[in-house]
């Protein structure tokens, strides 16, 4: 039973903002929540191929890379006009590939013993509905003009409304027919002999605001090597950190990760090929996003520090100048969002740049400093100096809203988010009889990550002799910490309140943001941290698979809920990091075990967003939740916090030094980290053993790094050193 593999209906492909999702039919009709999205404009809205007006059946399909697709069909019904061929003896092969525009190659073969002659139509169809439109299923009509060209075999249709702009293409680029357009669909009168093929090759090409986006020029096969996006997604791997263990599972979700957060990098800069920032996941969200890009650049480090730097950059440049409450925006803050589409052109939705988040400008200087500690070079410091001192401004300015120390969140915006930490769901903020929370609303990580970030600013400050500022940020950290482990702390339950509301009493739910707060170092005394892990492990927390996000005792808990009992691989991820963090290694292995327990049954080792928090059970597998997004790029990187966390690695490059502190679980017994980047230092080290007895070996490079075996601060013991 260990074989169950589940995963959702349908078959995604994508590259940088563009995405295709289509049935494992390869179809697409504009009821359903499917579609070729460029620029956050649905272009193709509906798609079917007929033979001799009857739909084909499906043999099988697959997508065969992250930016193509194949599909199999055969004749369901006899064909032919002079005699027919039996069912199934005519194969269809439908590949596409997406890189700009789309590609498609139509191969037709006849298996039967006799001549055949049939009528192959293609039916596009487009409705440039707004991706907005197509999430809450509320499309609006719009006026679309559609021509064809007979001389140049090419189809477009054209949406214009003022200085908006999209189009669609679908041009023939070679066929062993002639084409004609008839009843909305493109047909091919085609005769095949007995083992005849015949071959179409089409093109589909996005206009966004009068710009074609040409697309691959030859089939999949041919360019799977040589394709540019096929190229740099190669490059992106063989830069990485890779592993080598003798566990196959977690072999297998850590290369699934590593090729999936490749495919979802987005080009920071297009003049180059080096400087990227990780979208957030395949489908809806395939853009800019403040939070999810700051945790996935956190989560990558062991990894590759690369989408840190991009994350940065782009992030810097969109930090807001000027207050608009529409958008959320108050000086300082870091964006949580961009869009391109018709709603957030027209200022229908502020998502042209929304902030409506309350943790991204916090998260961007923990980023920033964690970049430092493993890149090394204070000019990453000095670029983003005061991007780093206008987001401590909005966050003791605009992110405390009463003054009272905390950080609170408020929408300001008719059309603003109710829930703005990382459970940003309406719903999400519940107290413990199941009533929604009112705004504003101090969530507890919110505290947690203030705390992290501005000792790691007294850092940084001092580093670029700023000693003032160091010690202030150093201080207001220290009042922070006693404050929170006051006000939020719920002693009869040995917990920490989810948030405080807006009238300041404690919201008491049992949440699992309290665990993240393991993460920032804030819980004190430190002897907290075991009430809380153990709280979270609890049945009523722990499902089997994961930590759920809300206690299944709470009135408003919902297994299949986006944030109300459904588990989340980060916030696992960030937890187990968390309990290692306060030396409680072993209940640290048990989150991980059941995250990549759950990565073996998902189709290709491949962790969605979320999965439902139902009851794990004997021959289960976790519950797929609908509308999950997968690949999603911090569930990807969960895998990779997780291994960090087992393995105890910190990174200090500026002072030229590498911690590990490994409590390898019995499953995990050896793993290898080959191409681990610290500074301009390159190293390969073998970790062996179980728990706290577990060993590390450098077996190549480092020569100028000081590798130290950490211990965790209460319960760890010093691992034993193998070096060289």
């Amino acid at each position: 039973m260990d074989r169950i593999q589940v995963g959702p209906p349908i078959i995604t492909i994508h590259q940088g903002s563009s995405f295709m999702v289509t049935t494992t039919a390869g179809e697409i009709t504009a009821e359903a929540q499917l579609g070729l999205f460029v620029k956050d404009t649905r272009l193709i809205s509906s798609y079917r191929v007929f033979v001799d007006g009857k739909p084909w059946r499906l043999a099988t399909s697959a997508a065969i890379s992250y930016y193509a697709a194949r599909f199999y069909f055969v004749n369901a019904e006899p064909l032919g006009r002079d005699g027919p061929i039996a069912a199934q003896k005519v194969e269809l092969r439908l590949e596409r590939a997406l890189d700009g525009g789309l590609h498609e190659d139509f191969d037709i073969t006849n298996y039967g013993d006799r001549e055949v002659t049939l009528d192959l139509a293609v039916e596009v169809g487009s409705d440039f509905a707004d991706l907005f439109e197509v999430k809450g299923r509320k499309i609006l009509t719009r006026e679309i003009d559609t021509a064809w060209e007979k001389r140049a075999r090419k189809l477009t249709s054209t949406y214009r409304r003022q200085d908006f702009h999209r189009a669609l293409i679908y041009r023939i680029i070679s066929a062993q027919s002639a084409a004609h357009f008839a009843n909305g669909a493109i047909h091919f009168l085609i005769t095949l002999p007995p083992r005849g093929i015949w071959h179409a090759c089409c093109e589909i090409v996005p206009v966004i605001d009068g710009k074609a986006r040409r697309g691959p020029r030859c089939n999949v096969s041919a360019f799977e090597s040589a394709t540019r996006a096929q190229r740099l997604h190669h490059a992106w791997c063989k830069g990485t950190t890779r592993i080598a263990t003798s566990n196959a599972d977690v072999q297998r979700a850590y290369d699934q990760s590593v090729y999936d957060m490749g495919a979802l990098r987005l080009y920071v800069d297009d003049s180059t090929s080096t400087s990227w920032m990780p979208a957030a996941g395949v489908p809806w969200f395939m853009t800019v996003f403040g939070r999810d890009s700051l945790v996935v650049s956190l989560q990558n480090m062991i990894v590759d520090c690369r989408l840190a730097n991009g994350t940065l950059k782009r992030l810097a440049a969109y930090q807001a100048k000027v207050r608009d409450d529409f958008r959320d925006a108050q000086p300082g803050k870091i964006v949580h969002e961009l869009r391109f589409g018709e709603l957030a052109h027209f200022k229908t939705v502020p998502h042209a740049a929304y902030y409506g988040t309350a943790d991204a400008t916090i998260l961007f200087l923990i980023l920033l400093s964690e970049t430092f500690r493993w890149v090394g070079e204070e000019e990453v410091l000095h670029e983003h100096r005061d991007t780093a001192l206008r987001c401590l401004e909005w966050i003791d300015r605009y992110g405390d809203l009463d003054g009272d120390g905390f950080q609170e969140y408020k929408t300001f915006s008719e059309q603003g988010y109710h829930n703005m930490g990382w459970k940003d769901a309406g719903d999400a903020v519940v107290d413990s009889d199941g009533t929604q929370v009112d705004q504003p609303i101090a969530t507890c990580e919110l505290q947690g990550l203030v705390y992290a970030a501005k000792l790691r600013m007294a850092e940084v400050f001092a580093i670029l002799g700023e000693t003032g500022t160091a010690q202030q940020l150093r201080s207001d950290a220290e009042t922070l910490r006693a404050s929170f482990n006051d006000s939020f702390w719920m002693a009869e339950e040995r917990f920490y309140a989810y948030a405080l509301g807006p009238d300041k009493r404690q919201v008491r739910s049992i949440a699992s943001n309290a665990g993240q707060l393991l993460w920032s170092g804030i819980v004190d005394p430190p002897q907290r941290a075991e009430h809380v892990v153990a709280r979270l492990l609890a049945p009523d927390m722990f499902s089997g698979w994961g930590v759920r996000t809300l206690s299944t005792n709470n009135p408003a808990y919902d297994p299949n809920a986006y944030q109300l009992g459904s588990v989340w691989p980060h916030d696992n991820a960030f937890i187990a990091a968390g309990a290692k963090r306060y030396g409680l290694w072993q209940e640290a292995n048990s989150i991980a075990k059941a995250i990549f327990d759950a990565a073996t049954r998902f189709q290709g080792y491949r962790l969605p967003e979320l999965f439902a928090g139902t009851e794990r059970a004997p021959y289960g597998f976790p519950v797929q939740v609908l509308g999950a997004n997968i690949p999603q790029a911090w569930a990807a990187g969960s895998i990779f916090l997780l291994l960090q966390a087992i393995l105890g690695i910190t990174a200090n490059a500026p002072e030229k030094t590498l911690e590990l502190n490994p409590t390898l679980p019995d499953w995990l017994p050896d793993i290898t980290l080959c191409n681990l980047k610290v500074g301009g230092e390159r190293l390969t080290v073998r970790f062996s053993g179980k728990g706290d007895r577990s060993d590390y070996a450098i077996l190549d490079g480092g020569e100028r790094l000081k590798v130290i075996a950490g211990t965790a601060p209460h319960r760890g013991r010093r691992s034993r050193i193998k070096h060289r």
